[in-house]
């Protein structure tokens, strides 16, 4: 709890020093749903590539074990790099994203115009809905993530425990299971993006 107060703190004090700068937290905002698309687009890469390098290893019977080893491990590890950057700027997101709604809904008490403040309210309801929609997608994402991890790992352990020939074709078996997951995320990042891309014109045009 007392972790949690502190980094609420640093992020307010974050916020206001931004302000005094001139920059507002909704371009914060936008900043990072770009950053959180573009660590998505990352992944997808990597994670496009991981495949194709376990691929590599089941295809080419003929490499040394500990090279095919080394390559997967490689591949894992990056994956888990990629995965890594994409949960800390989907959490960076969440946390300017609170901090403008909630200074967005105690400002409508300062309206003395019940018109702008009617209108204001709706624009904040609207500008919410899209955001809500785009971090689902996020998670949904996110979440993909954790199963084709769990399966290049479990390649990467039995490889790692069975360098031999026979570790080799036991991997070919899993193989057709883990593009099948990696296709889903891939497809689902790119939802994402697109989601990523529609909130961020709609925001610049809304809060122009």
């Amino acid at each position: 709890m007392l972790l949690c107060l502190m980094l609420a703190g640093c992020s307010s004090m974050y916020y206001s020093a931004m302000e005094k700068l001139g920059i507002e937290k909704r371009e914060i905002l936008v900043d990072r749903v770009e950053d959180a698309r573009d660590a998505q687009t990352d992944a997808q890469e990597t994670f496009r590539s991981s495949l194709e390098r376990f691929q590599s290893v089941v295809e080419t019977p003929d490499t040394p074990l500990q090279e095919k080893y080394d390559t997967i491990r490689t591949a894992f590890e990056d994956s888990q790099d990629a995965a890594e950057a994409v949960r800390d700027r989907i959490d960076a997101v969440e946390d300017v994203s609170e901090a403008l709604f909630d200074e967005w809904e105690d400002e409508l008490d300062l309206y003395e115009s019940a018109s702008l403040r009617r209108t204001s309210e709706r624009q904040l309801q609207e500008t919410r809905g899209q955001y809500n929609t785009l971090i689902d997608r996020m998670h949904r994402a996110e979440a993909k993530m954790a199963p084709v991890l769990e399966a290049f790992e479990d390649q990467v352990l039995f490889l790692k425990h069975n360098l031999n020939a026979q570790a080799i074709g036991a991997l070919e078996q899993e193989l057709s299971q883990i593009r099948a997951d990696v296709d889903r995320l891939i497809q689902d990042m790119e939802d994402s993006i697109a989601e990523s891309e529609a909130f961020i014109e709609q925001f610049k045009t809304t809060n122009q």
